[in-house]
């Protein structure tokens, strides 16, 4: 097919990229004049594990521009330009109407039907209240006649997101009808490699069901925290052994089970907070999703409370991580930023370091941090060491590389460490297991 992909971040490079790997011819449409342009040399225009490879193999199907007319040439266009939060946690259409102006305005003067897909997170109604008039007045076209509408987001995670495109656990359809929908599944369908589940359905739906998706899974996390908590508390006690147990049933699964340190990134935080909004605006109490965002916001405190009762007057601690997940250098949300700063402001000398991650956390934490060129450079430095990022190079810390008096805490958020071999060189704090409070002097 030939297919438009509206927007070139770190959603819609790796989408254009594994459309054009599957055959179909994709224009990639961006006002981001530099993305075009490395879109079009070959480049992988943002970091994304194995895109480059793809871009690389998918010339001849792959190109870019910044001209949004041109989309009127593809059979269907796909929306993935940001929404962001407004001031009181909703989803702003702005950017999205701007770019179905510039698509209606191409779809004005052809005559050949076209899909236009919005897969960009949007508050539940806003296709049928805001996108479709939008769309139908700048193409001058009825959808359901020449034109047909779709919200079909992708449920991604940023270090996974190839994967997560070519092996989805479901596709998302909502549609403005039976036509629009056919086509959009058709192309997926050339794309999934796993025979995912298809679901189809209103417009209204669709946009629910991602931003309960996200909501839920959010749940999950705080839940797992809290165990965590409760488990720190009391003697003996393991998240581990419990939330394993607990993921064996099958009315609650093992994802997201796992109780550590605070959910970050560009989508849990804010669909969670949209959600709330969104059930309050209509009259809904969404106690479960407000209750979830307050334990999501407490756990920095918490764990800095840990921290900071290791630590003695004068001594420096160092956070490992600043990413706000392994395979990606997103920051937003992130946990270990967020420690890092929360700790800098309290008058500690911090030492960070993320592989890489690292200048933009810098950047955004100013004078609190110092940056460090490797683990081994942070737990030299720093008394207390904490883990708050799963980096795989993390779970095995280059011990005979730390030039230190005594023996240095590393606060394990994940438990990343196995329980013998450092004992002599480290002492290790484990977060979710029973915790040996000290008094800070």
């Amino acid at each position: 097919m030939r297919v438009a992909v509206i927007g070139l971040g770190k959603l819609g490079a790796p989408l254009a990229a594994v459309l054009a790997s599957k055959g179909n011819e994709v224009l990639g449409i961006d006002v981001n004049a530099r993305a075009v342009r490395l879109l079009n040399e070959g480049c992988a225009p943002v970091e994304e594990p194995g895109l480059q490879a793809l871009v690389s193999a998918s010339l001849d199907k792959l190109t870019a521009t910044t001209d949004l007319d041109a989309a009127a040439g593809a059979e269907l266009s796909i929306l993935l330009v940001p929404t962001p939060s407004d001031d009181r946690g909703a989803f702003s259409n702005e950017y999205l109407l701007a770019a179905l102006d510039g698509i209606g305005r191409g779809l004005a003067v052809s005559d050949d039907y076209h899909v236009v897909v919005v897969a960009s997170t949007v508050m539940p109604g806003s296709c049928e209240a805001e996108i479709r008039p939008a769309l139908e007045r700048a193409s001058t076209r009825r959808v359901g006649e020449t034109l047909g509408l779709c919200y079909s987001p992708e449920f991604i995670a940023l270090g996974n997101v190839i994967r997560d495109l070519l092996e989805p656990d479901m596709v998302l359809i909502g549609e403005s009808d039976a036509r629009a929908g056919d086509i959009l599944e058709q192309l997926h369908s050339g794309v999934c490699e796993n025979d995912p589940p298809f679901r189809r359905m209103s417009l209204v739906n669709a946009e629910l069901t991602k931003i309960a998706v996200n909501t839920y899974v959010t749940m999950k996390i705080s839940y797992a925290n809290t165990l965590a908590d409760v488990c720190e508390r009391l003697p003996g006690a393991d998240v581990e052994a419990v939330t394993e147990a607990l993921g064996l049933d099958s009315r609650i699964g093992r994802k997201y089970l796992r109780g550590a340190i605070a959910y970050g990134g560009p989508c849990f935080p804010r669909d969670n907070k949209a959600f709330g909004v969104f059930a309050r605006d209509h009259g809904a109490e969404p106690l479960l999703a407000e209750a979830t965002d307050l334990i999501n916001s407490a756990q920095t405190d918490r764990l800095a409370r840990v921290v900071q009762s290791r630590l003695k007057v004068g001594d420096a601690v160092g956070v490992l991580g600043l990413a706000y997940k392994p395979d990606t250098g997103v920051i937003d949300e992130s946990p270990g930023v967020a420690l890092a700063r929360l700790l800098g402001e309290a008058g500690y000398e911090v030492h960070v370091y993320d592989p890489v991650a690292m200048d933009a956390a810098l950047d955004v934490l100013g004078g609190l941090a110092h940056g460090s060129a490797s683990a081994a450079d942070v737990l030299t430095r720093s008394a207390v060491t904490v883990i708050t990022t799963p980096w795989p190079e993390f779970a095995e810390l280059p011990i005979d590389a730390i030039k230190r008096e005594g023996r240095p805490v590393v606060i394990d958020c994940w438990r990343l460490l196995p329980d013998e071999g450092y004992e002599d060189v480290i002492e290790i704090v484990r977060l979710g297991r029973a915790l040996e409070e000290s008094t800070p002097v």
